[in-house]
């Protein structure tokens, strides 16, 4: 499913829509940059509450469809700026990592 439709559909707010028709496969859910980078497979949404500089990164090096900062975290100016830079869409969901990761899951294996 594209992004943009599971961002409509899951009420997500785009921060940076960088790629908005990226494909979404699946998610994970993780604030440790490490677990991501060594278990998040591409194509996969990321629910987190870090909201770090970094995240950018790690994003990009496993190739996310995405990173949905969870519980209406909102990203600072230096993450959304690398973000355009670097092509990275960033989300927001206003429930939190349990509960979207939920209605992500319902959307995508009903």
């Amino acid at each position: 499913m594209k992004l943009r439709e599971v961002a409509e559909k899951l009420g997500l707010e785009f921060f940076v829509a960088a790629a908005p028709e990226a494909e979404v496969e699946g998610g994970y859910v993780s604030d440790l940059l490490s677990d991501v980078l060594a278990h998040a497979q591409p194509k996969q949404l990321w629910i987190t509450h870090q909201r770090h500089l970094n995240v950018v990164a790690v994003a990009k090096l496993r190739e996310l469809s995405g990173v949905v900062f969870a519980r209406g975290i909102r990203p600072g100016p230096e993450t959304l700026q690398r973000a355009k830079e670097e092509g990275v869409n960033l989300l927001g969901s206003k429930l939190d990592a349990f509960h979207t990761a939920g209605k992500l899951h319902r959307l995508l294996f009903p």
